[in-house]
Order: structure tokens, then C-alpha cells, then sequence
């Protein structure tokens, strides 16, 4: 089997080339075995790559003479695809250089670019934006939709859950997902008309690798009692906004805590160990890369401020989304749950010989 093909906007994120290629290496050293098209200026990575000969000799270079920039509207983005290293990076995948992309730039850019490019899958309304948060439990959760669609039906959330059992089945390396409708209650009487139906959809679906668990507050999101969170993008936004401040309320309160008196540094000298722990637990560098679920091939969106570890985790995700068939698989449940779903559905009377 060839190795993944992986086409990163090297200059996209607060850092760009530095960065990218640092974490691209990191990868590497880990023991990840892919090929690269880095995408960007060719001068200033040709003169990177000199300190990663590893990398270097598993690389080609497409230039691009122009970035996305983080102020950019994703029509001024797909107006430049041509000419920007993202949107090079997207139309080699969609021209099958690469099998993949990674990118640490403009979320909507890269979002419009990349379903005009590749378009969604058949079966898929809607790509969602999918990204993974610590829990307390033995494994992250998968959370969507983040962001890419403010308002949903029934239909559009059952496909949402279909694409994130396949995700979590990948990522979190689980037979069965336990999936859950993010609700203001977990009562099945609560919620929309939209989640109550597609809670029913999803409640009587058979023969889908998942567990569907009703619904889930979000105050449990992160106690590690479901796998898949599913919601749409303007609630999932929210939520997922809200627990990114809480923890960084509860970083910033312990600092100011530990340094508001001698007695207190004492303190956390004791505590340090513990206070470490929590520290790598929250850092978002070790749940990096987001996806957009259901297009045509893997597009990951590592974070804007990810360290070379993060990026490391992103390249690492999207080579293992690529080695284990993430489209076909989800490829495969729509069309078990569509065919299960013409079976159960009412024959019209008055057929004929009756």
C-alpha cells in the first residue's frame, strides 16, 4: 500500500514555515511514514528544510506566491485558490497529487475552498466541522458540528452522527461510539422538533457501528460518558467557545491563586506535579486538528497557534484518516442506514393483484 500523501499550506498559523515544517519533522520522528507537498514559498522552505534533511527527503515543493490571511473573506480566498498556498494545497488533492491537506489558516477560507474543490459526498448534506475535547473519561470526545452550518433539520444531524461514529471509530479507536444529541435536557420530550426527530432516526437505526444514547447536556460533554456529541454549528460553537474559557478561567485563577502571597508559591511547589497534570491535560496542542466531515477526501484544520507538537498531532490524524478509508466508511453507513430506511418505509397501497 502507498503511503499517505499529505499537502500542507505550510504558511498558514501565527508562524508559518517555522512551525509547520517543525511539527511535519516532529511527526516523522514519531515514527509516522508519509510523503509531503509542501505548499508555499519555495525559497524561504528550500532554505528551511535544510535544518529537516529527513523531511527534505520525503518532500516536493509546490510554490505559491500569495497566503491566505486571517482577515481575508472566504471569497476573496476562492477568488485567489490559484495563487495561495491553501488553496494549492486543497486543488492537489483535487487533482490527486495529494491525498490529503493540512492547513493552519483562515477557518472560513479554508472551509469554502475546500467544498468548492472537493464537494460533499453523496448522501451528505452538509460538511461539519468536527475537532476533539478532553473528557475525564478513558478517551476524548468527538464534538460537531463547530461552526460550519448555525441552523440544522433532522436530517442534517442524523448524517452529522453517521460522520462522527466514523470519525471517533478512527480517531478514538472504538468498535462502537457512544453518540449523543447535544440538548438542554437529557428527557426525550426535550429539545427542538429537529432533535427529537432525528434523535427517533437515530434511535431506530440498526446495523450502524454506534451506540446512540439520547440526549446530553452540556455540562457532561466533558465527564467522559459519550464518544460523539452531536449538534449544530451554532450551538456547537457556543458550547465549545464556553468550555475553551473555562479552562483558561481556571488556568489564569490558579496562577493569580499561587502568586498572590509567599505562602502560596510555597503551595504550588507541592502541588506542581498535580498542576502539570491539568496543564497537559487542557493544552490544546494535544487534541489538534479539526476536520470537516463529509467531503470527497480528508482536509484537517490544525489550530492557528498550535506549537510544533500540535502540528505534529494534526499530520498524524490526517494520515491515519487517510490509511484507514474515513470516506468509505462513512460511504458505507449512509448507505446501510438508507437502505434500512427504504425497507421500513410504508409500501403504498392498492399494489397490483390486490
Amino acid at each position: 500500500m502507498s503511503l499517505p500523501r499529505i499537502a500542507m499550506d505550510a504558511m498558514g498559523g501565527d508562524d508559518g514555515i517555522p512551525t509547520m515544517l517543525a511539527g511535519a519533522s516532529l511527526a516523522l520522528q514519531r515514527g509516522l511514514a508519509c510523503r509531503f507537498l509542501l505548499v508555499g514559498d519555495e525559497p524561504a522552505l528550500v532554505a528551511a528544510l535544510a535544518a529537516y534533511p529527513a523531511l527534505r527527503d520525503v518532500s516536493e515543493i509546490v510554490h505559491a506566491p500569495e497566503v491566505v490571511s486571517g482577515e481575508d473573506k472566504p471569497s476573496q480566498a476562492i477568488r485567489r485558490a490559484k495563487t495561495t498556498s491553501m488553496g494549492l494545497a486543497i486543488n492537489a488533492v483535487k487533482s490527486g497529487a495529494a491525498d490529503a491537506a493540512v492547513s493552519a489558516g483562515n477557518t472560513g477560507a479554508l472551509m469554502a475552498m475546500a467544498k468548492l474543490a472537493l464537494r460533499t459526498m453523496p448522501g451528505i448534506d452538509r460538511p461539519a466541522l468536527a475537532a476533539l475535547l478532553p473528557t475525564l473519561g478513558a478517551n476524548d470526545v468527538v464534538m460537531l458540528d463547530l461552526g460550519a452550518n448555525t441552523e440544522c433539520d433532522a436530517r442534517n444531524l442524523v448524517q452529522f452522527a453517521i460522520m462522527g461514529a466514523a470519525y471517533a471509530r478512527i480517531a478514538l479507536a472504538l468498535e462502537q461510539p457512544r453518540v449523543r444529541l447535544l440538548n438542554i435536557g437529557s428527557e426525550e420530550t426535550k429539545g427542538t422538533d429537529a432533535l427529537r426527530d432525528a434523535a427517533a432516526r437515530l434511535k431506530g437505526a440498526s446495523g450502524l457501528a454506534m451506540r446512540f444514547d439520547g440526549f446530553v447536556e452540556a455540562d457532561k460533554l466533558n465527564r467522559g460518558d459519550v464518544d460523539v456529541a452531536v449538534s449544530d454549528g451554532f450551538s456547537g460553537n457556543i458550547a465549545l467557545k464556553a468550555i475553551e474559557g473555562t479552562a483558561r478561567f481556571v488556568g489564569d485563577l490558579l496562577k493569580r491563586s499561587f502568586t498572590s502571597s509567599l505562602r502560596s508559591k510555597f503551595g504550588f511547589l507541592i502541588s506542581r506535579p498535580a498542576t502539570e497534570l491539568l496543564r497537559h491535560h487542557l493544552d490544546p496542542n494535544n487534541h489538534n486538528g479539526a476536520i470537516f466531515l463529509g467531503l470527497n477526501a480528508v482536509v484537517v484544520k490544525s489550530h492557528g497557534s498550535a506549537n510544533a507538537l500540535g502540528v505534529a498531532n494534526a499530520v498524524e490524524l490526517t494520515a491515519r484518516l487517510v490509511d484507514q478509508q474515513l470516506t468509505g466508511r462513512i460511504a458505507a453507513d449512509l448507505a446501510r442506514l438508507g437502505a434500512e430506511e427504504v425497507a421500513m418505509a410504508p409500501r403504498p397501497a392498492g399494489g397490483a393483484g390486490e
